[in-house]
Parts: C-alpha cells; sequence; structure tokens
C-alpha cells in the first residue's frame, strides 16, 4: 500500500519538477507561524484556503461581461476562475512546474475585483482616487491578507509568500510597484508569470463563445480574425455540427493553439537564459513566459476586435453605465451617513478609515446584491 504524505510529495517534486519550478519545501513561508500539514504540503493548503473563502462563493455573481441576470449560461467570474485553472494546470503539467502553485493564483487572482466587471473597477478607481486608490489586484491582496478571516489569531489566509508575491506581481508591469514586501523589481516565479497568459486565454475565448451565443457579433463578422478563421476552417473540414458544437470546437481549437504556443515559446526563452533555478529566473533580463511574436500579433488582433464587437456593444455599455451610477449612488449615500454598513464594518472605521471601509464593502458585493441594496437605499417602496 503506498502512503503518499507532505514529506512524499515534497520528495516528488524535488526530483521531478523542472529546476526553475517553485518546490513547495523551498517555500519562503507564511506570515505568521504555523505547523506543516503532515499530508498536504504548503501551496494545496494554500490553494484550500482560498476555495473556502466567502469571496470565492461570491465569484459566482459576479460579472465577467454580462451582468448575472442576465443569463445562466454566460461566464461568471466564478467559472471563469475555473476555466483559467484548468488551463493553467495544463500549462504547468507541461513545463514541469508546480502545479498546485499555478491553481492557487488562477483560482484566487480575481477575488478583489468589484460588481459589475472593469466597469465596476473604474469606477471604484475613480471614487477613490483622493482617498488611497483601487486596484484590484491590490484588494485580492488585501482580502487574502486582511478581510477574510480564518482564525482568531490573525487576519487574513496566512498564505504563503509565493502566493501572495503572485497576487500582487502576476502582471508583467507590476514588479516594479510591487509593495517592498514582495522584492520589488524582482521578476515572480514562473508559476506567477503564467497567470496573466492562462486569464487571457480564458477570457478571449469564453467571450468568443458568449459574444457568438448573445448575438453581438457573427462567425462572419469574427472570420476577420486571423485565429478564429484558421480554427473555424479546421473545424468545417472535420464535418458538420450544429451551431453550439461548432462554436465549442473552434473556442477548444484556439485555446489548444494558444497554450501550445504559449509552452513552447516559454520552454525556449528559459533555455536561452540559462535559468537553473527559481532564482535565476527572478533576476533575468525580464519575463520568461511569452507568446511568440506570430501570436502576440494574433492575440492582439483578436482582443482589438473584442474590444469594438462586444466589450463596446451598445447593451454592454448601457449596463456599465447603469452600474456606474449604482456604485456611485451607493458610495455616496455611505459617506453621507457611514452607520449604514453593517456593524462589523462600523468596527473598523478608526483603523481603516470610513472610505476604505466603505471600497472594501461595496467591492465584496455581487452584483445582484448592489441591484438589491440600491433598492433597498433609494426606492421608498422596498423594505431595509
Amino acid at each position: 500500500m503506498t502512503f503518499v504524505d507532505r514529506a512524499s510529495q515534497e520528495h516528488w517534486e524535488l526530483e521531478r519538477l523542472s529546476p526553475w519550478a517553485m518546490k513547495s519545501a523551498h517555500s519562503r513561508g507564511r506570515r505568521y507561524t504555523e505547523l506543516e500539514h503532515p499530508l498536504r504540503t504548503c501551496f494545496q493548503r494554500d490553494r484550500d484556503r482560498v476555495i473556502h473563502t466567502s469571496s470565492f462563493r461570491r465569484l459566482e455573481y459576479k460579472t465577467q461581461v454580462f451582468v448575472n441576470h442576465e443569463g445562466d449560461n454566460y461566464r461568471t467570474r466564478l467559472t471563469h476562475s475555473l476555466e483559467g485553472a484548468q488551463i493553467g494546470r495544463t500549462a504547468a503539467r507541461i513545463l514541469a512546474l508546480n502545479e498546485e502553485l499555478v491553481e492557487t493564483l488562477v483560482l484566487g487572482h480575481d477575488l478583489g475585483h468589484t460588481p459589475f466587471g472593469h466597469a465596476g473597477e473604474r469606477v471604484m478607481s475613480e471614487l477613490m482616487k483622493d482617498h488611497g486608490g483601487f486596484e484590484h489586484n491590490r484588494q485580492t491582496l488585501r482580502v487574502l491578507e486582511t478581510l477574510e478571516r480564518r482564525s482568531p489569531d490573525y487576519p487574513g489566509l496566512n498564505l504563503t509568500w509565493e502566493v501572495r508575491e503572485g497576487i500582487i506581481k502576476h502582471q508583467a508591469d507590476s514588479d516594479a510597484k510591487a509593495p517592498e514586501e514582495y522584492a520589488r523589481g524582482e521578476a515572480p516565479t514562473i508559476e506567477a508569470q503564467l497567470v496573466d497568459f492562462v486569464d487571457e486565454i480564458a477570457y478571449n475565448n469564453h467571450d468568443i463563445d458568449d459574444g457568438l451565443n448573445s448575438a453581438m457579433f457573427t462567425i462572419e463578422q469574427i472570420r476577420s480574425v486571423g485565429l478564429f478563421r484558421t480554427a473555424h476552417e479546421s473545424v468545417l473540414r472535420e464535418g458538420p455540427g450544429d451551431d453550439s458544437v461548432l462554436r465549442r470546437q473552434i473556442v477548444s481549437k484556439i485555446i489548444d493553439r494558444c497554450l501550445n504556443d504559449l509552452v513552447m515559446t516559454t520552454l525556449q526563452r528559459i533555455q536561452a537564459s540559462r535559468a537553473r533555478s527559481v532564482e535565476d529566473v527572478r533576476s533575468a533580463a525580464g519575463r520568461l513566459v511569452s507568446y511568440s511574436e506570430e501570436m502576440s500579433e494574433s492575440v492582439r488582433e483578436l482582443k482589438a476586435f473584442l474590444f469594438t464587437n462586444m466589450y463596446r456593444n451598445w447593451r454592454v455599455m448601457r449596463m456599465a453605465d447603469k452600474a456606474g451610477r449604482i456604485l456611485r449612488d451607493l458610495f455616496g449615500s455611505y459617506v453621507a451617513e457611514p452607520l449604514q454598513l453593517p456593524p462589523q464594518y462600523q468596527a473598523r472605521f478608526d483603523a481603516d478609515g470610513v472610505h476604505r471601509v466603505i471600497c472594501d464593502y461595496i467591492a465584496g458585493m455581487t452584483d445582484r446584491f448592489a441591484v438589491d441594496e440600491h433598492r433597498r437605499l433609494f426606492d421608498p417602496l422596498v423594505r431595509v
């Protein structure tokens, strides 16, 4: 009988993962001292802590593009995170990286998003510009380090340093702006560098699916995009199918092509850099995870099409404008009378300041809670 405890898994990682992969046994540890779990590695524990948060559960009712009530089949922040984690684990497996670290980062990277998607973030940034600002990656780190609680002994989830660093530094322009605690100026692990790419692969392709399903654009229109046209022609050669099956086959082929290019280009760049350790990755001249130049251009073309035909679609713009009014109304009402917030939030006014607490409260809302709260505050016929 085989018994695979934490020590066995850590030994397996040391023996089998790439030299530049982050090993669980080499983590810089947690902010607050804890005993190691006898069966699970540190990154497995971090993943489980993220999944069991209320912030993660609320992603089910937070927007990607379509507001929650517009239909049950459109993606939400939760389904997006799950799809991204699947792509991330695939990339990590191929590159012999730490799959649990990648999975944790992808599952947790959107916890700080406001309701109503990027429209909500823009409004919150505007409202908080004179009160410390708002940026969703910093808010995600705040959720994980402060707002979620799992112990009476310390704030936050007490995640490993590598997870917290990856959350704040997974975007390519974040290295120089990270808090000093997270090795400002250094690149993060390869696992963290993957996150932005698998996130993009996931949302580009599910937006193709949702955009076609919602009739925001047609197959004939998006055939102007090379990545789509090539995948579409390949699917047609393989045989007929109904529209929904055809759409999913096309999306699957685009994901596969993007992922293959990403892992092969990344491997070539790692080998060219002569990196033989995580420390070499951190000190490399630039990030090592990347598409090829050809794929980068293809992805830019796809994103430009989606921006024009989906994200700037009149229906999406109407909802974004409506979302902005809802969040501005809520923020203004709470600032005018902070005692409208629940008692557990009022208790933090002295420590964090009224505006930051209000920001935390609104950022944690789901789309439907924000809409309902707006009704409670502004519709005299709705009970508070």
